[in-house]
This record gives structure tokens, C-alpha cells and sequence, in this order.
């Protein structure tokens, strides 16, 4: 890489925090300095510690394991977060010191009293109620820092109908809780803030971003983004290839849609805009590819391990039905940056410009814990052994080159970070388990999934779109593992109704289906205005207009919004215990179907398209993309249409050209 494109990352980095404080309220901390900066560094390590030494000698029980990781996290947050933008500074107010100590008590409550509330099984006290209460509360105001207000009001709401739920409307009305079992319902027992999602923040989460953290600590953020120029910065719109590519493999060890465009984005969008890309449309390049990188098995989003937990479905196969959608909706985005390239007739990188061949190969050892991951998922590991593993593995490869070895500092560094990380996603897992308590409690799932077969009048196509926009209003302001946590519960069953015939055991198919449906649309309210955070958030580094930036970003990742249809509607997009000619066959009649949505949602195949050409390109990409002999036919049939008439106008076009 030349000065010049050094210069420009190296000023790009220095606002990185700034951009990350700015769109991202888990980057709005306190910089401690002296005694409260090793207090907090002290208590980050720990966290790691305690982690890693459950994950290897065997996790406690279940309420212990949960409660200790929600005291550290809730500590931590307090230490860390102020109670209003307005209030950060790098002083610890009194207040939030004895919000801490508080913190600590509560947490730690359940560890110390673990025997007598066993013993005593349901039969609460005083003292109980009254933790319980502090618990919800502390859990709350966490979450409002950390997070941000809507997933806190969305909770409360809940709470709210919990109590006064005889008052309800319509399917509803339930009886009511009394406050003392909703208090204890919430905290001393396993279907509220200690539940099934906390849980997963507790052993799988935590440990996949403490290899996260790791593996940034070997350099391997700037390998990505070097590998990517290798393979695609000298073809044509090369800058834009290159952030797609780099910012799939950056997903693949974050997943935060903001942190990822704010660290690749740094680095890709000033290249794209130097190339001759838009500011609006380098923008949304970076926020559509970093956004996706929560779909990118091997190790995707924190709400694929939550997937898991919740359809009992192994995490590997998770990863595997992930696979090819991941795949389409990268192959989209590539294919309309290409044709957008075209357009405009931008050029690829030069190869003064590109970093060195040799280097970067030299380097392809730093991939290798990744691929230790899939294999020991592959071999039958449990997610928990093979994070570890991963870890161990990150340390040894970085041991092979000077530039990469980890020393003492660190490994602690990591061991911080890796904690500093996790703290939004317990919270925002604690605060989702509020909401699905109340929802087991009251019977709400069961209740809304039924009013939302009727809203639709048993129409599958009119839940899923109801689905959809509940999960994209809900991801403007909650982050994807809440978003998927809400919406599974109460969304979710009504797809699994539809899909399943009465009285039969429900497929490994139509919970993917439903789930990943979800899933789906929770990471792509990210991209979606009016509050896209991710294309917000490109806009910090690339100066472009957010909202336009926003709905570029919407329209590359257009296959985001049309393959969860797909797969509901067939399922063989998982390819579960699809024959491998089938699958192959699938794959590649898929990626052309992408490309003809591509040349219809950019305007551009050979040369521009008029209306009639855009819509014939994108019905045949949809055919094609829909598993099917028929179906295909149909999809070739068409695009094969579109080509000729793409030939006969560009020849056309080039004869106009000669003759002026």
C-alpha cells in the first residue's frame, strides 16, 4: 500500500471512536485515569476469567452461572456508562458508585443465598421482593445506557401488561399478575432476566467475542481489508468489491452493524470515493456489507447462538442453512456494485496501489482459527469447547510472525476488551428475558401468534409481511439479539401454525424457516430508514446525505428482504439433506437469478435499461432464485429476453457512436 493510502487510513482511525461514541451508545464510555481506570480494567479481566475458567471446568448452576455473569456486567456498566450523554466525563459520580455497590449485592445475592432459595422453592420473603425489585430496575437503567430507550420501554410496556393485563382489549386480556409474583417471577426464576437469553450471553456469546477480541489483537482486521484488495481492488469498481469481501470477513468477529462500517468503512469508504463512487452510495456499500456480516456463518450474529437455544437445532446446522442465503445476499451486493461500476465506467485499483502479493499470502496463517472453528463445529464440538479452542488457537498462530505474536499485555488487553464487549449484549439479553417471562407468564406468544393468524385471515403471505414489519420497527431501536428475542416469541409461532400440518411433530425445515425469518429482519432494520444506525453511521466517515444513503444501502441489500420469503416459502435455500447435484444446481441458478435482480434494482446490464427490461430482469431473478425446474425455466427464459435486448441496444448504441 502507497503513502498516500496510508495517510488516509491513518486520519480515518483517529475519528473512529468519535464516529463509534456518536452512533453507537456502547462506545460512549468513561476514559478512567489512576485508580478507577485499573479498578475497571481489574473487573474486566475477572469477567474473561470467570468465562473461561466455566467454560473449561464446567459451567455452574444455572442460576449461579447467570446471576455472576449479570453482576459483573451490571457493574461494570455502571463504572463505565453515564446516566445522560451530557454527564460523560471521567469522574465516577457518587451516585453511580452506589449504584455499583447496589449492583454488586443484587447480583450477587442469588450466590449467596442459593441454598436457602432452593430450600425454600417458591416461598418468598421480604428481602426477596425487594432484590427482585431492584434487580428489574438496575436491569432497566443498564440496558437504557448501554443500548438505548426503545428495548427499555418496549420492557416496560410489558411489565406494565403483566399487571394490568384484565384491562386489556380483544385476545389480549389475561387475569392479571399480583407485582410480588411478577417481581419474583422475574428474577428467581429461570424465565425471566436469568433466562434462556441471558443464558446463551453467559456461555456461547461471551466466548465467541472474547475470540473476537483475541483475534483483533493479532492485526487481523488490517489482513481482511489487505486480502480483500488482493482479490478485488484491480477489477472494475474494485474499492467497492473490496469492502464487500473484507467487511463479510470482519462480520465473521463482530456483531455490532455499527462497529463493523465504523472500522472497514474507515479504511474502504475513502477509497471508493477517491475511485469516482458517490458519497451516498460508498456509504451504503459499507453499511449493506457490514450489516450482513451477522448473516455470514461460520460465526454469525449473538441471535444465531439464541437460535439455537430456542429451536434446540444445533448451532453447525444453523451455520450451514445459513450458508447460501449469506452467499446471495453478498453475491447481490457484489453484482449491483459491478454494474454501478459499469455505469459510470469507474476503473480498478492500480497495482502501486494495491498491497504487497507476497505479504499478504505470507499472512494467510492468521485465517486459520477460523477455520479451527468450523472444523471442530463440523467434528460435533459444542459451541463452548470450540471457542475455546479458537482462542488457543489465535494465541499459537500468532506466535509464528514477530508482527502478530501476542505478548503478556496483550493477552490481558484482549481479556479486557472481550469483556468490554459483552457488556451490551447481557444487557440487552437480560432486559429481552423480562419480555419473554411476561410472555410464558401471561401466554402472550400463544395469544399474539393467533391474533396475528386472524389479522392476516390464515393468508401466510400477509404474517410474514406483518412479521417483517414488526421486526423492522422493532430493530430501529433495539439491537438484533433483543429484536430476534421479541419477535421469535410472539411472531414466530404463527409462521411455525401455518407452516406445519395440525398434529404433527414440527421439521428442522419450518423452525429454520420461521426463526431465521426473524433473524433476518431484525439485522436489516440496521439498513432501513428512517433509522438506518449503520448507513447513519458511513455517513460519519463518507459525508453523505444519511436518508439517501440509508435507501441505497436498502436497495443493495434488497436480496435481505427477498430471500427470507424464499426460504419460508422453500425451504431447500437450507439445504437440508438436499442431494449435492440439487444443491449445486440450486447455488448456481440462484447467483444468476442475483444478477438479474441486480441489473433490474441498478438499471444496468450491458448497457442502461429501460422500465420493461428492469422489471423482465427482476421476475426472471426471482424465478430463478426460487427452487424449481419450473420456475427456473421461466427465470432463464426471461433473462435470456433481456440479454438479447440488452445486445441489440448496445449494438445500436456503439453504431450511433462510430457514425457521430
Amino acid at each position: 500500500m502507497n503513502e498516500k493510502e496510508k495517510n488516509v487510513q491513518e486520519l480515518s482511525e483517529k475519528e473512529q471512536q468519535e464516529l463509534l461514541s456518536k452512533f453507537d451508545k456502547e462506545s460512549r464510555f468513561r476514559n478512567y485515569a489512576g485508580l478507577f481506570k485499573w479498578i475497571v480494567t481489574i473487573a474486566a479481566i475477572s469477567f474473561s476469567g470467570f468465562q473461561l475458567y466455566t467454560a473449561i471446568f464446567g459451567t455452574l448452576a444455572s442460576q449461579l452461572q447467570r446471576s455472576i455473569h449479570l453482576t459483573f456486567a451490571l457493574a461494570l456498566i455502571f463504572l463505565l456508562y453515564p446516566i445522560s450523554k451530557k454527564a460523560l466525563n471521567n469522574r465516577l459520580p457518587i451516585y453511580d458508585g452506589i449504584i455499583v455497590i447496589v449492583s454488586i449485592f443484587v447480583g450477587l445475592y442469588w450466590t449467596f443465598e442459593y441454598s436457602n432459595l432452593v430450600q425454600r422453592a417458591g416461598m418468598y420473603n421480604n428481602l426477596d421482593f425487594i432484590v427482585g425489585g431492584l434487580a428489574i430496575l438496575l436491569v432497566l437503567e443498564a440496558t437504557r445506557r448501554v443500548v438505548g430507550l426503545p428495548i427499555v420501554i418496549i420492557a416496560a410496556a410489558f411489565l406494565l401488561y403483566a399487571l394490568f393485563g384484565n384491562y386489556m382489549p380483544g385476545f389480549l386480556e389475561h387475569r392479571g399478575v399480583s407485582l410480588e409474583r411478577l417481581i419474583t417471577h422475574m428474577y428467581f426464576t429461570t424465565d425471566g432476566i436469568l433466562g434462556t437469553p441471558l443464558s446463551v450471553s453467559a456461555t456461547f456469546i461471551f466466548l465467541f467475542l472474547l475470540f473476537g477480541a483475541f483475534l483483533v489483537k493479532t492485526g487481523v482486521g488490517q489482513y481482511f481489508n489487505d486480502l480483500a484488495l488482493l482479490i478485488a481492488g484491480r477489477s472494475v469498481g474494485g474499492p467497492a468489491k473490496v469492502a464487500v469481501f473484507s467487511s463479510a470477513l470482519q462480520g465473521t468477529i463482530s456483531g455490532s452493524s455499527v462497529a463493523n462500517v465504523v472500522t472497514s468503512g474507515s479504511f474502504t469508504i475513502p477509497m471508493m470515493k477517491k475511485t469516482g463512487y458517490s458519497k451516498e452510495f460508498s456509504g451504503g456499500v459499507e453499511a449493506a456489507a457490514s450489516t450482513g456480516g451477522q448473516l455470514m456463518p461460520p460465526i454469525m450474529g449473538a441471535a444465531a447462538f439464541l437460535m439455537a437455544e430456542f429451536t434446540g437445532i444445533s448451532y453447525w446446522d444453523i451455520a450451514k442453512a445459513a450458508l447460501v442465503p449469506a452467499l446471495l445476499y453478498f453475491a447481490g451486493i457484489w453484482i449491483m456494485v459491478h454494474l454501478e461500476a459499469k455505469r459510470i465506467g469507474l476503473r480498478g485499483l492500480t497495482k502501486e496501489e494495491l498491497p504487497n502479493k507476497k505479504e499478504v499470502l505470507k499472512k494467510l496463517y492468521l485465517l486459520a482459527p477460523l477455520f479451527v472453528i468450523i472444523g471442530l463445529l463440523m467434528a460435533g464440538f459444542s459451541p463452548i469447547r470450540a471457542a475455546l479452542f479458537g482462542i488457543l488457537s489465535v494465541i499459537l498462530v500468532g506466535a509464528i510472525r514477530k508482527e502478530t505474536r501476542l505478548s503478556f499485555k496483550d493477552i490481558l488487553e484482549a481479556l479486557e476488551n472481550g469483556a468490554r464487549t459483552a457488556l451490551g449484549v447481557a444487557a440487552a439479553t437480560a432486559c429481552a428475558g423480562m419480555i419473554v417471562g411476561v410472555v410464558t407468564l401471561t401466554g402472550l406468544g400463544l395469544k399474539f401468534a393467533g391474533g396475528l393468524i386472524d389479522l392476516s385471515n390464515g393468508v401466510l403471505l400477509l404474517t410474514l409481511f406483518f412479521t417483517m414489519i414488526a421486526s423492522i420497527i422493532l430493530g430501529m431501536g433495539s439491537p438484533t439479539t433483543a429484536n430476534y428475542i421479541i419477535t421469535s416469541s410472539m411472531a414466530a409461532p404463527a409462521i411455525i401454525l401455518l407452516l406445519s400440518e395440525p398434529g404433527a411433530e414440527v421439521s428442522m425445515a419450518v423452525l429454520l424457516s420461521a426463526h431465521m425469518f426473524a433473524f433476518y429482519f431484525g439485522i436489516v432494520a440496521d439498513i432501513t430508514p428512517p433509522v438506518a444506525l449503520a448507513a447513519f453511521a458511513a455517513c460519519g466517515v463518507s459525508k453523505g446525505r444519511p436518508i439517501k444513503t440509508g435507501f441505497i444501502a436498502a436497495k443493495l441489500a434488497i436480496a435481505a428482504f427477498i430471500i427470507p420469503y424464499i426460504f419460508v416459502l422453500s425451504p431447500e435455500l437450507f439445504m437440508i439433506d438436499t442431494p449435492l447435484l440439487t444443491g449445486l444446481l440450486l447455488i448456481v441458478t440462484s447467483l444468476v437469478g442475483m444478477i438479474g435482480i441486480g441489473s433490474g434494482v441498478m438499471g444496468y446490464l450491458l448497457c442502461p435499461m429501460n422500465a420493461i427490461e428492469r422489471i423482465l430482469g427482476a421476475a426472471g431473478g426471482l424465478f430463478l432464485i426460487y427452487p424449481g425446474l419450473v420456475s427456473d425455466g421461466i427465470g432463464i427464459g426471461l433473462l435470456v429476453t433481456v440479454v438479447l435486448l440488452q445486445v441489440m441496444k448496445s449494438k445500436k448504441q456503439n453504431v450511433m457512436k462510430l457514425a457521430s
